[in-house]
């Protein structure tokens, strides 16, 4: 018998659906999964941090393992691809809880982990930007470049929001250039900290710009969302005494929504339009 919570989800979608679920994951969750995005599901077990990173290691198609604490508990979850006979790239994500008390995965855990950490560490090399942790241009790009080529197919929405810090030069003659790198941080966090769902990203783009890619809202929607972002950022209360837009860090925004239905554009003509409107 399965003592192991498995979760069958779909890649080829952008809310990464959970199309199966094995009764010891129902034992584990209270609300059937059947149908709800995977990142919402793992954000609901353990944390938004946990969810974000089980996110990235799908849209990268990597095979990995995460330990989890889930109602006390400690789990170890294994994430693979599935690829069917003849596709060429996988459709399928299993995700499979392994409880680190049931005389397997306790072996030797504390080394298992130290090895997970060690892999995460490596790949974030190369798709981390080194001030802030988030995502680089290039890892952005490869995310962007996939969930457009999904939205297509299913005639979805995507939209991208570009914050620029203001007068942020000023800010670095002022302030010097370890105080701007904490700025950068401590802006970046809180713009994380306020996407609406697991599977939206945000990636820092050359010095002082974000780029956010929210899937499946509408103009207004967006423009709302970037400006209770626009509002987080200002009550950060970062003081920045040479600001042409007051005492405080603050950001200008632009706002690009695709409707994948009429937009003939590529992914790539589609971001840097927005990155030319706020002169990157």
């Amino acid at each position: 018998m399965c003592s192991e919570g498995v979760l069958i989800v779909q890649l080829d979608h952008n809310d990464w659906p959970v199309v199966l679920a094995n009764e010891v994951f129902a034992s584990m969750r209270a609300e059937d999964p059947v149908g709800s995005s995977f990142a919402d599901v793992i954000e609901g077990l353990t944390s938004r941090e946990q969810a974000l990173e089980a996110s990235e290691t799908l849209r990268a198609r990597h095979e990995t393992s995460l330990p989890l604490e889930i109602s006390g508990k400690e789990f170890l979850l294994t994430l693979k691809p599935l690829t069917m006979a003849g596709e060429d790239a996988a459709r399928y994500y299993a995700a499979v809880f392994r409880s680190t008390h049931d005389g397997r995965g306790a072996v030797n855990l504390e080394s298992q982990q130290a090895l997970l950490r060690a892999k995460r560490q490596v790949r974030d090399l190369t798709r981390e930007d080194s001030v802030t942790g988030l995502l680089n241009e290039t890892a952005f790009r490869e995310v962007f470049l996939h969930d457009w080529a999904v939205a297509r197919r299913e005639n979805s929405t995507l939209a991208l929001v570009a914050f620029r810090l203001d007068d942020f030069n000023a800010y670095v003659e002022v302030f010097g250039r370890h105080a701007a790198d904490s700025c950068l941080r401590r802006v970046g966090l809180s713009i994380r900290r306020s996407l609406r769902r697991a599977s939206d990203v945000v990636a820092r783009f050359g010095e002082s710009t974000f780029v956010c890619l929210s899937h499946g809202t509408d103009d207004q929607g967006v423009r709302e969302f970037a400006g209770q972002i626009a509002t987080t950022v200002r009550e950060l209360g970062l003081h920045h005494p040479r600001s042409s837009k007051g005492r405080w860090v603050t950001v200008s925004v632009e706002v690009a929504v695709n409707d994948s239905a009429y937009d003939e554009r590529t992914a790539d003509e589609f971001l840097d339009g927005l990155l030319g409107s706020i002169d990157l």
